[in-house]
Order: structure tokens, then sequence, then C-alpha cells
């Protein structure tokens, strides 16, 4: 054997994996990726990854692999580990470093262990590896074991090989220095490679628990709305999915990456950040003349004034000596009257129907009809501008003016989204969050932008938004709809512009509404 050009040829394997370890993002494949590479350039037979747990103090299998008795437990493409693959603690129950397992004796010396025959070597208990041989009628010989350490030298991972095989002869035999040194140079490689994915992951959750976070905050001021940031990602993700599965009609070129889905992930939590500055009294708004409290009461405090004061009219009559039947018949006319008023407040201030126009004309009416004297006999007309204008409201609880300060959340949530120095993976997020209000024909807000202005997920989301707000049951300004009542309003809005087409057909298809319902929505509202 050319032995230059074996060694050429290992080094060139080695080049190749290290450039190829920083493309690989999920874990547990990297981690696979490692231990295979690991085997091939030093034709190892098995072996196994450890990663350290320092918080449990031990060592936990994560891989484990052997071409010979064909073992294949963990990674990204093999079966879960068995239970008989225990931790390996650091330290013994009188607190002494573990030294007897070579595994652990590496991780904690942050030194490569070569073993040429387990079965003569000294100073470690290999009792393990002798049963799992008798089981298995294997035969483990050689072992090298090499502790994977992080930019701060910390060992954050073992890897363990296991059978050194001649590639001419097929013989097992020990693992060479060359071999060794080639071990040491990939698990560095392998080592800067996991501990970038890791960061990267941490960051990730990091910024996720920080949106939820937000999100904890939006929820803290509206218990009413406490459910919404955490259920139009599920349902967006759910379209998304769906979308990305037709293979014909106008979405079968829709293709989604895992780091699409990510990012509509990330954009769908944050769609309402910008709710975290609109005032709790506008977004609970249950009445037309609810404040920090509801200011029905003081209108029918003011009936019962009117009352006390009619009833006292009709008293002073009859003591004066006038008609007392006229009198009492006064009162009780005034009485009715005051009493047919007050329920007509009290009802429209629900907000549950929609004013006509001599609804409208009867609010004015009462509150030109009646006047009323506070303590100090000061007179007041029985309804002041601002209890006017709300119980005028034609349709719902909100004014004009609290509606834009609704509406303007979502101009909050752009000025918050576009102050974030996005990553490029990520760039897209404010236009998709930002855009779930727009309206296919340009009659949204907050820029009017037009369906062939808006990218498919942003009009994903303004579907899920409008399913979730229809269906939501913790809203008190509204009952709510039934599966079935929803999608006709969806439909609806699909027939004015308002909402997608051909993302609402996928919606229907894919059965998104009753699934949805299935896991989050009361039996009653399942129809």
């Amino acid at each position: 054997m050319d032995l230059s050009g074996d060694l050429f040829q290992r080094l060139e394997q080695l080049n190749d994996i290290g450039a190829s370890l920083s493309t690989e993002h999920p874990i547990d494949r990297l981690l696979e990726k490692i231990l295979r590479a690991a085997k091939t350039i030093t034709r190892a037979d098995g072996g196994t990854l450890y990663r350290m747990n320092e918080a449990a103090d031990r060592l936990e299998f994560v891989i484990v692999r052997n071409d010979t008795l064909d073992i294949a437990f963990g990674g990204g493409s093999a079966r879960p580990l068995p239970e008989s693959f225990q931790p390996l603690p650091l330290r013994g129950a009188d607190g002494h470093p573990n030294n007897s397992m070579v595994a652990v004796h590496a991780a904690l010396s942050g030194k490569t262990v070569n073993i040429a025959d387990a079965y003569e070597a000294q100073g470690y208990d290999f009792s393990g590896t002798r049963a799992f041989d008798a089981r298995t009628g294997y035969r483990s010989r050689s072992f090298l074991t090499v502790p994977m350490k992080n930019h701060e030298g910390v060992v954050i991972a073992v890897l363990q090989l296991i059978n050194a095989v001649d590639p001419a002869t097929g013989v097992v035999g020990s693992f060479s220095q060359t071999d060794q040194s080639l071990a040491e140079s990939l698990a560095s490689q392998a080592a800067v490679a996991l501990t970038n994915r890791l960061l990267i992951d941490q960051l990730e959750a990091l910024f996720e628990a920080f949106i939820k976070v937000i999100n904890i905050a939006i929820d803290t001021k509206s218990p009413y709305t406490s459910g919404h940031c955490q259920r139009v990602p599920i349902l967006t993700m759910m379209l998304a999915e769906a979308a990305d599965r037709e293979t014909e009609g106008p979405l079968a070129a829709l293709h989604l990456t895992e780091k699409d889905f990510y990012e509509l992930k990330i954009a769908a939590l944050l769609h309402d950040c910008g709710k975290i500055t609109t005032p709790v009294h506008v977004v609970d708004k249950a009445t037309k003349l609810e404040t920090l409290f509801d200011r029905i009461a003081l209108i029918d405090t003011r009936f019962e004034l009117l009352r006390a004061q009619a009833e006292a009219t009709q008293w002073r009559r009859i003591a004066e000596g006038e008609d007392a039947r006229q009198a009492r018949e006064d009162y009780a006319a005034r009485a009715a009257s005051l009493t047919e008023d007050q329920a007509f407040l009290r009802r429209i201030n629900i907000g549950a129907e929609r004013m006509q126009d001599e609804d409208i004309a009867r609010v004015q009416a009462i509150a030109e009809r009646y006047r009323w004297r506070d303590g100090d006999g000061v007179e007041h007309p029985f309804l002041n501008a601002d209890e006017l204008e709300n119980l005028s409201i034609r349709g719902g609880t909100l004014t004009a003016t609290e509606r834009k300060i609704i509406n303007d959340h979502i101009v909050t949530t752009l000025r918050m989204l576009e102050a974030l120095p996005w990553p490029r993976h990520l760039r897209n997020v404010t236009e998709y969050a930002g855009g779930h209000h727009e309206r296919m024909d340009g009659k949204g807000y907050p820029k009017g932008l037009t369906r062939e202005q808006m990218s498919w997920q942003a009009r994903m989301m303004g579907i899920a938004d409008i399913f979730e707000a229809l269906t939501a049951c913790d809203r008190p300004y509204k009952k709510p709809m039934s599966v079935s009542q929803a999608l006709k309003v969806l439909a609806s809005m699909r027939d004015e512009g308002h909402i997608d087409p051909d993302l609402f057909e996928v919606f229907l298809r894919a059965d998104i509404g009753p699934r949805y319902a299935a896991q989050y929505l009361p039996q009653s509202q399942r129809v």
C-alpha cells in the first residue's frame, strides 16, 4: 500500500468533511455526520458519540454505530437509543472523578485515550464492554477516545471509535498515531461546528423566548385576547403546510423550505406585537360606555335620581293642594318613561345589534329630554358629549377614534419590526407580519396593498388572523362563531376581495377549520 498516497487521500477526506460540517443544521444530523466521518477517516468498525451534560454531571449517549453488528441508534436517521444505554456519571458516589470509565476519563482530562486492546488495558473498567461482547458475540478490541473541546477549551462531547480495520486485509488492529491525529483534527473541527450550531440554536431559542415574553405582556394586559398570539401561528402554519403540498393550480410552484417555515412562524408570533402599546380599556372594551369601568352604572344612578326627584315632585304637589290623582298619574307616566329609556340605553350599550337612524335619534332625544342636578345643585345634561358619542355607535362598541387606536397597532408593529436588524433568513418577517390587515382589493391597512403586492405568506396570515378572531371564545364583545359560520364569513370576504381566493380554497380542501377546532375549540363550535 502506498502510505503517502493513503495519507493524502485521508487528508483530503478530512478537508471535505470539515467543510461539509458547517452546512449541516439540525443538531442530530450534525452529530451523526461527525461520527460517520470519524469512522470513515479512521476505518473504525464502530463508534459512539457522547454529549456532555454539565448540569446533570454526566456523559450521555447520543449516537451508537457498529457496522459488523448492523447497529444504528440515535442521530437523524436511525432508531432511538435503547434504555440500556444509560448515561455515564462523571463522579462516583464519593464525589471522586469516575476515571475508570475511559470516555469519562477523556472528558475530565481533556486528553485522547488510545487503547490497543480493551481486554488487556490496565486502569479502566471494561466490564460493560465484556458484557456487551458476551451478549452479541462481538470482540471489542481497540478503542480511540477523543474529547471534543469548544473555543474555550471546555469539553462538550466525546468521540469514541472502536476496532480499527485494515482496509486491505479486514483484520482488526490498533489505531495508529496517524489515526489519532486525524481523529483529533476532525474532533477539533467538529467541536467548532457543533459549538456554532449550539450557539445559533441557543440564540434562536432566546429570540423565541423574548417573543413569548412580549406576547405574555400583551396577554397579561388583555385576558380577553390571551390566546390570540399563540393561536394565529398555529393556523398560519397549518395553512402554509397545506399550501406547500399543492401540486396543481396557482400554488403548485410554491415550495417552502425549512427556513421559510421558520421565518413564517416568527412572523406569526410577532404579528400583533404592536398591541403592547394599545390602551387596555380600548382593547377590552366590552360595551359602548366602558372605559376603566362601564359608565352605564353612572347613567343608571342618574335615572334613579330622576325617579326620586319625580317622586318628590309628586308628594310636593299633593302637599301643596294640587289634585292628588293627577299628581300620581304624572309621576307614573314619568317613571314609565324613565324605565323605558333606561332599558333602551342598557340594551344598546351592549353593542350586539346594529343601530338604525331612529335609534340614534332616540339617544339624542334622551340626552335633550332629561336634566339632572348634582349635590351642589348644578344642572347638567343627562348625557355628556362623550357618552352621547359612544351610545350613538352604529355597530360594535368602538368609536371611530378608538377603532383607529386599535388599527394603529399594526403601524406600531411595523415600526417595531422595521427597527430590528433582521438576519438574511428572517428578512421577510416584517412584510409577513405587517400585512395581515391588508386586503386583496387594496382597501386594507396600513399600506393599502393589493394582492399582487403581497407575498403568499402575508396573505396566509390574513386568513389565519380572521378565522381565529371569528372563532375565539374569549372576547367579551362578541359571541364565538362555529366553524361553519366562520367559513361562511370567510367566503363572503373572499367574494368581497378581502382575502385571497386561492388560499381560501386550500383552507377548505385541507379541512383546516375542522382540524383546528378539534384541538382548540369546544365541542359546541365544531359544527
